[in-house]
Parts: C-alpha cells; structure tokens; sequence
C-alpha cells in the first residue's frame, strides 16, 4: 500500500488520537464519530485491509487486546453489553482501507440494537446451508 491509511497516520502520530491501548502489535482509541460514548476502534499497527491478509500471530495478538479492551470500555462507561463488529471490506461498510474492530458500548434502554437487528436475514433451506457449508471447507 503506497498511501498511508488514516489509522496509519494515527498510529505513527500525525494525527491525534484519545489513544487507550498501545503495544508491538496493536493500538486502540475512541472513535471521533462514536455510535456511543466509549466507541473504541482496535486495529492492528501494520496497515492490512482485509483481516484474511493478517498473520496468524498477529491477529491472535490483537484479538488478545481487543477482549481486554471491551472488558475495559464496558467498565468505563458502565455499559450493560458490548457489540463488538468488523467491516471487513467496502461491500461490508469498511470505510478506512485498514482492519479495524469497533467496540460499542450498548445500554438497556439504547435505540441502537445489536447487529442482527440490523438485518432481515437470508432464508435457506437445509440443503442451501448444507452446500454452503462444504464450500467454506473447501476454501480454507
């Protein structure tokens, strides 16, 4: 990737950032356009677009932090649950070309649902799933 992404750029400093979290691997901080208070972002230091293209290790180290992280947010803003989600690609509603995971604080008496309410979700018979399946096995 020749451009820097935003969270690169925030990472390396050029941009503020309320940062939470910061090690080797990974870096955590409020997102500016949070769906509630607490909204925090943990992404991977190094600048991958899709989470397939993450090492194994590293995406270990960094799924490691993010459990850290949502038990700390929870606390902080004294929140009854957490959505935890990742855009993972355009199609998806990633907006910055770089893994990113959102930490959103929810409430009891919240507006915002959890994710699936958002979607009507797909009806497929046995047999639909049931090739689904295979083809996933088969591209692992």
């Amino acid at each position: 990737m020749s451009e820097k992404t935003l969270f690169t750029r925030i990472v390396e400093g050029e941009i503020p950032s309320d940062t939470v979290y910061e090690d080797e691997t990974t870096y955590a901080f409020l997102d500016v356009n949070p769906l509630a208070p607490g909204h925090t972002l943990v992404i991977p230091k190094a600048p991958y677009e899709r989470l397939s293209e993450m090492p194994p290790a590293e995406a270990a180290d960094v799924f490691s932090v993010l459990g850290e992280i949502t038990a700390a947010v929870e606390a902080a803003v004294d929140a009854d649950g957490t959505t935890v989600a990742l855009n993972n690609g355009e199609a998806a509603g990633q907006e910055v070309p770089h893994v990113h995971w959102h930490i959103i604080p929810q409430f009891e008496d919240d507006t915002a649902r959890p994710i699936h309410a958002l979607f009507d979700g797909a009806e497929l018979s046995d047999e639909e799933r049931s090739e689904i399946a295979g083809r996933i096995r088969d591209n692992q």
